[in-house]
């Protein structure tokens, strides 16, 4: 009955319908603001190599990445990685993903502290991620509560790192459109299509903050009802 627990989707379905929204809302923006060309003209490869020679970030090199959305900036090697369609696109879309790049550029530049502990985070939270489920489900069938609560405390470490992650998200996105406006590389109507693509990237990191926490709460109600059982 583990396994097939009604409550689960007590628990699971707010938080899964709001990552489906959030996934459609961040697909319909991005759609829409790809194929809405910037008035300057400009690729997000030649954005971004603009917005770092003026920041003083020449460190910072630019490299393709396969897929879509998958648009990051990688601390280790000081890359911002570009996906094909926002390197050489030059839509409000393209601007808008560089400039929230570069936003985590700058955070890694200056020591931004939300960053520094997701980083220190990661190698946790790796292990934590697949770690924890096991212990917990090994403890929940085996009578162990003692190894039931250990594994929710390893799978905690992942809502920790989701909670970490939102202010890091939303700083960037604010440093981003900050440098949209600075450069002048987006007009009014621009920058409104700007923010929100950005916005929308940011609700996925809230809803995958709710499902963690879904799965977090529902493993304390199995266990709350597990000791009580006992």
């Amino acid at each position: 009955m583990f396994f097939w627990n009604p409550m689960y989707f007590v628990f699971a379905l707010p938080a899964l319908l709001l990552a489906f929204y959030a996934q459609m809302r961040v697909k319909s923006a991005y759609n829409r603001y790809l194929r809405e060309p910037n008035y300057r003209g400009i690729s997000g490869a030649e954005a971004a190599e603009a917005i770092l020679r003026s920041e003083g970030m020449g460190h910072v090199s630019i490299d393709g990445v396969p897929g879509e959305l998958t648009d990051h900036y990688d601390p280790r090697s000081k890359t911002l990685g570009l996906s094909q369609g926002v390197a050489r696109g030059k839509s409000v879309a393209s601007l808008a993903i560089v400039a929230h790049e570069i936003g985590h550029a700058m955070q890694d530049a200056e020591g931004y502290a939300p960053m520094r502990i997701r980083a220190g985070l990661v190698p946790a939270v790796t292990v934590a991620s697949w770690v924890g489920p096991l212990l917990f489900i090994v403890g929940y069938l085996f009578a162990s509560a003692t190894l039931a609560w250990v594994g929710v405390a390893a799978f905690a470490a992942g809502a920790v790192f989701a909670l970490v992650t939102l202010p890091v998200e939303f700083n960037a996105s604010r440093r981003g459109l900050h440098l949209l406006q600075t450069y002048q590389l987006v007009d009014g109507r621009e920058m409104s299509g700007a923010k929100r693509v950005l916005d929308a990237a940011a609700l996925t990191y809230v809803a995958a903050l709710a499902q963690t926490l879904a799965t977090l709460l529902y493993y304390v109600f199995l266990l709350t009802g597990f000791r009580r059982r006992d």
